[in-house]
């Protein structure tokens, strides 16, 4: 009886005193969902893609697609949807090194194939 009462204080006291319980973000800070923070993304990358097809200079794309790249580190749901994140994230990467090398349309389409990447993430919330 004494180890089952043990136990059982011991499970109650981990849960009351679990750190997740007191986790708080900094002053300041805003905490979107991840559906919010795919949308955002997502808006980011369509932002970069407009920019591209009126003619912007690369270098201002180029600063576009790295606040795309930002944002998307408010994407957290799971490991699965991490991975799949950080595969969107080198389509952008890919579309920032294309920039420099003044190849717009591999850009464009690196792009388009990493909005639809990260709109795909949604399925897997």
């Amino acid at each position: 009886m004494k180890k089952i009462l043990l136990s059982l204080l011991l499970a109650s006291s981990m849960g009351a005193v679990s750190t997740v319980s007191f986790a708080e973000t900094d002053p300041g800070r805003i905490v979107y969902a991840p559906a919010q923070a795919i949308d955002m993304v997502a808006g980011k990358v369509q932002v970069a893609i407009d920019a591209l097809t009126h003619g912007s200079d690369a270098e201002e794309v180029s600063k576009l697609v790295k606040d795309a790249l930002d944002a998307s580190k408010e994407i957290n749901a799971n490991d699965k949807v991490d991975m799949a994140r950080s595969r969107a994230n080198n389509k952008l990467k890919s579309a920032r090194n294309h920039l420099k090398d003044s190849a717009t349309q591999e850009a464009e389409q690196e792009l388009r194939n990493a909005q639809k990447a990260f709109l795909d993430l949604k399925a897997m919330l």
